[in-house]
């Protein structure tokens, strides 16, 4: 039986995520003439033409109570409407983790999820609404940043996607629709160094530079304050030095750090604070499930806890 791929687009109100679909629901190209159901989950300024979206065999209905949208609705429409193709306009107050869980539908593939969100407003939203911006990072494919000019700390933006799902691809577009490239981060460390220190401060950018730039860091020596940590179920002779940090609000902090290789790590206990001083090589771990920055240690100090454990990512 074939599978019904479904688009799920997500934003707060006035994200751009109407005029988003528009465009994509009206192009014959993608839609292939096919019989197709576009689900609203709440209404904004910008409204859906109509005579478009009948011109291009696309049934749209909506959904104004969270509760509603569930997998017996999505069943009940593969009935009532037998699409080829699902796009949904999520509200994005809503929780819509159950969509990731619903295994048991056979009929459904979840082809991709996109969020949609104004560079204008970001900064107070996420002030505000961290943890609604969470769940929406976590689960993305891809953040499309809109209304964006180049005064914008378009980086930062950047980084807190990436800090909470690092695998999502970010962009920026201008009022214009046009694309804007920030070009790469350059962080404020010193690549010519024979060890480049990395300062608590700058810790959760590492991390994230460190990830996407092998070419930067590719037999570079680094020197950083992390916590040990050990587990039976890494692969053996490795431990993973790290930090706690804060991705979204104090109720979602996560250990992050990279394997590390090394000949003393029968001295080390897990949880004790070192001074780690390490090459990086980037190689395939199973645990990444791709290639990946892994260090080897070269020497290490015991150190003291510092006054604060978090690192930040802005």
């Amino acid at each position: 039986m074939q599978k019904i791929p479904v688009y799920m687009i997500t934003g707060f109100l006035e994200s751009g995520k109407t005029s988003f679909l528009q465009d994509i629901v009206t192009d014959e190209d993608f839609t292939e003439g096919q019989r197709c159901l576009l689900i609203v989950c709440e209404e904004g300024e910008v409204e859906y033409n109509n005579e478009d979206l009948c011109g291009n065999n696309i049934t749209m209905i909506t959904v104004d109570e969270e509760e509603k949208m569930n997998t017996d609705f999505l069943k009940y429409c593969i009935r009532q409407y037998t699409p080829k193709k699902i796009f949904i306009e999520m509200n994005g107050m809503w929780d819509y983790k159950w969509v990731f869980e619903w295994g048991q539908m056979d009929r459904l593939v979840l082809a991709q999820v996109i969020t949609l969100v104004d560079g204008i407003t970001f900064p107070v939203y996420l002030n505000n609404m961290r943890s609604l911006f969470s769940n929406m990072f976590q689960y993305t494919e891809m953040v499309i940043f809109n209304r964006c000019d180049e005064s914008m700390d378009l980086h930062s933006y950047r980084r807190t996607v990436r800090s909470l799902n690092p695998r999502a691809m970010v962009y920026f577009e201008g009022e214009d629709g046009e694309p804007i490239d920030p070009g790469a981060e350059v962080p404020p460390f010193d690549f010519n160094a024979d060890v480049i220190n990395i300062e608590d401060m700058d810790y959760g950018l590492w991390f994230l530079d460190a990830s996407d730039n092998p070419e930067r860091y590719e037999g570079k020596t680094v020197r950083f304050l992390a916590k040990v940590m050990k587990s039976r179920r890494m692969p053996e002779g490795m431990i993973v030095p790290g930090r706690n940090a804060m991705t979204c609000c104090a109720d979602d902090i996560r250990f992050i750090g990279y394997l590390c290789k090394a000949d003393f790590i029968s001295e080390l206990k897990t949880r004790q604070w070192i001074y780690l001083t390490a090459k990086i090589h980037y190689e395939y771990q199973k645990d990444y499930g791709e290639e990946g920055p892994v260090l080897y240690g070269i020497s290490y100090e015991p150190a003291e806890a510092p006054e604060d454990d978090l690192v930040y990512f802005n």
